[in-house]
C-alpha cells in the first residue's frame, strides 16, 4: 500500500514539473530523483543490485563502442545471465535441489524488475554491436535502466526509442497527460477484474482455490480455469502496462505498447504479437533472427523457433513446467507455419468468415490450453488436469462451483462487448454524420465506467485477503 501511495504521489509531482519544465538536464534531475527513491522504497539491497548493473552495463557499453567484436558482446552477454541467473534461478534450484552448497541460496529475494531492466541492459549491448548510433551519458543511461513506470515489469524498452525523449526540450502537452491518465484508470479498472477473478464472488471459489486448493477436477472444470486464468493473467498485467503507459505518457514519454486485443486473434503468430508484445518481439529481433539467419534450411528456421519460444518460458522461471509452456507455443508456431505452406501449395482459400470463426475458436482453445502449464503447481497436477481434459465421462460433472463458471463467463461476455463496442466507436471516414452513441461517448461512457468501478471496488473491498497483485512482479 505504502509503495502504491508513494508511486502516485511521485508520478503526480513529476507530471506537474515536466508540464512547466522543458531543460533535458532539468527533466532529466526529476526523473533520476524519483526513479531511484521509489525503487529504494522496496528494498536498499534491489537499489544496490540495480546500480551494479547499470555501472557494469555503462562500462560493457563503452568497451563495445569502441570494439564491436563478437567477445566483447559475448562478455556482455554472460555477465548479464550470470547476474539474473544468480538471483533469479539459483535461489529456484537451491529450493529443488538438495545441495547443501546451494540451500544459503535459497532465501535470496528476487529484486524488483531485474528480468526486465537486465533484458534492457542486453538489448543496448545487442544495439552498440549493430554499430547504432546511441551514445548515452551515463545519466541518460541510468535513467533508461530504471525509468520509474516500467522499471518493476516493463514493457520492455530499447534504448534508440527513449534517449531523444530524455533529450527532447519540449513540455509535456495537455492532451498527454489527459491521454495518461485516462490509461491509468482504464489498467486501475482491469486490475481490478483480475482481482475479482483472483478472489472470486465468493470466497474459497476463485481461480486461485481452482489451482491451490482443489484436487479433483472435470474436464469444464480444467477448461473453466485454463481459460479464466489467460483472462485474470491479461486483465492484470494489461491493466499493469496501461498504468505504466499512461503514467509514461503523462509525463511526455512514449514507452511500447504490450498488448493489443489478444483474445480476437485468430491464429498462434497472430496472439504472439498482440500478447506481452515488448517482450515478444526482444524474443524476435534478438533471439529468433540471429538464430535464423543462421541457416538456410526450413527446418532450422523451425528449430529456431522452438528454440526462442522456449528461452521465452524459461525466462519465467527456471522449471520443468515453463520449458512446456514455451515448448508448445514454439511447436504451435511451427504447425502454423506448415499450415500456411499447406494451403499455398494447394492454392486453397478458405472463406473469410466462417473459417475465421472456426480459426478463432481452435487458436484461443490452443492458447487457453497452455497455460495449464503456465500455471499448474506442479507436474503432476498438469498431468491430473491433462487426464480430466482427455477423459470423456469427466465432462458430465464438475467440482468448481457455479459462481466461477458465472464470473469466467460474465467477465469474458463483458470484455467481448467492449472490444466490439470499441470497435464500432472509432470514427469511420466514410460516414458523413457519426452516430449520437460516438458523439456523445464523452458523456455516456465516463458515468458507465464510474458506476463499473463503484460496483468492483464495493465487491473486493467484501471480500477478506485476496491475491497480490501485479502477478508479473515475481518474473
Amino acid at each position: 500500500m505504502f509503495q502504491s501511495a508513494a508511486y502516485l504521489l511521485v508520478c503526480l509531482v513529476c507530471v506537474a514539473v515536466l508540464a512547466k519544465t522543458a531543460s533535458p538536464t532539468a527533466r532529466q534531475a526529476v526523473l533520476l530523483a524519483a526513479s531511484y527513491g521509489l525503487y529504494l522504497t522496496w528494498t536498499r539491497w534491489f537499489a544496490a543490485v540495480l546500480i551494479f548493473s547499470v555501472v557494469m552495463n555503462y562500462l560493457l557499453g563503452g568497451w563495445l563502442r569502441r570494439k564491436p567484436t563478437a567477445a566483447h558482446l559475448w562478455a556482455g552477454i554472460f555477465s548479464n545471465l550470470l547476474l539474473l541467473f544468480a538471483f533469479k534461478y539459483v535461489p529456484e534450484l537451491a529450493g529443488q535441489l538438495s545441495i547443501p552448497s546451494l540451500q544459503s541460496f535459497s532465501q535470496l529475494a528476487l529484486p524488483l524488475g531485474v528480468s526486465f531492466w537486465t533484458f534492457q541492459a542486453l538489448s543496448y549491448l545487442f544495439d552498440l554491436y549493430r554499430e547504432e548510433e546511441i551514445d548515452p551519458s551515463f545519466a541518460e543511461f541510468a535513467l533508461y535502466m530504471a525509468f520509474f513506470p516500467v522499471t518493476i515489469a516493463g514493457p520492455v524498452c530499447r534504448l534508440p526509442e527513449m534517449l531523444p525523449q530524455f533529450r527532447s526540450q519540449r513540455t509535456t502537452a495537455w492532451s498527454g497527460i489527459v491521454e495518461g491518465f485516462r490509461r491509468i484508470a482504464v489498467g486501475a479498472f482491469m486490475m481490478q477484474l483480475a482481482k475479482l477473478l483472483g478472489q472470486g464472488i465468493l470466497a474459497g471459489d476463485s481461480i486461485a482455490t481452482g489451482f491451490d486448493r482443489t484436487t479433483r477436477w472435470s474436464g469444464p472444470d480444467v477448461w473453466c480455469l485454463a481459460f479464466g486464468y489467460g483472462l485474470q493473467l491479461f486483465f492484470d498485467f494489461a491493466g499493469y502496462s496501461h498504468i505504466a503507459i499512461g503514467a509514461a505518457r503523462a509525463m511526455g514519454m512514449g514507452v511500447p505498447e504490450n498488448f493489443e486485443r489478444p483474445f480476437a486473434s485468430t491464429t498462434p503468430s497472430i496472439f504472439w504479437t498482440r500478447w506481452h508484445m515488448s517482450l515478444s518481439f526482444w524474443i524476435r529481433d534478438y533471439v529468433f533472427l540471429p538464430l535464423a539467419t543462421m541457416r538456410r534450411e526450413i527446418w532450422w528456421r523451425h528449430l529456431a523457433l522452438i528454440i526462442a519460444m522456449t528461452v521465452f518460458g524459461l525466462w519465467h522461471k527456471a522449471s520443468l513446467l515453463f520449458l512446456i509452456w514455451g515448448c508448445y507455443h514454439g511447436v504451435l508456431l511451427v504447425l502454423h507455419r506448415q499450415a500456411q505452406q499447406a494451403e499455398r501449395k494447394l492454392n486453397w482459400k478458405p472463406a473469410p468468415g466462417p473459417w475465421n470463426l472456426v480459426s478463432w475458436i481452435l487458436t484461443m482453445t490452443l492458447i487457453s490450453f497452455g497455460w495449464i502449464f503456465f500455471r499448474a503447481n506442479s507436474l503432476a497436477q498438469a498431468a491430473q488436469m491433462l487426464s480430466a481434459l482427455l477423459s470423456p465421462r469427466s465432462y458430465a460433472e464438475h467440482f468448481l462451483s457455479s459462481s466461477l463458471y458465472l464470473l469466467v463467463g460474465l467477465l469474458a461476455a463483458g470484455y467481448g462487448a467492449v472490444l466490439l463496442i470499441s470497435s464500432k466507436l472509432q470514427p469511420q471516414r466514410e460516414a458523413p454524420s457519426p452516430s449520437f452513441l460516438v458523439r456523445g461517448r464523452w458523456l455516456w461512457i465516463p458515468p458507465l465506467y464510474a458506476l463499473a468501478m463503484i460496483l468492483l471496488l464495493m465487491i473486493t473491498l467484501t471480500q477478506s485477503g485476496g491475491v497480490g497483485q501485479l502477478m508479473y512482479r515475481g518474473f
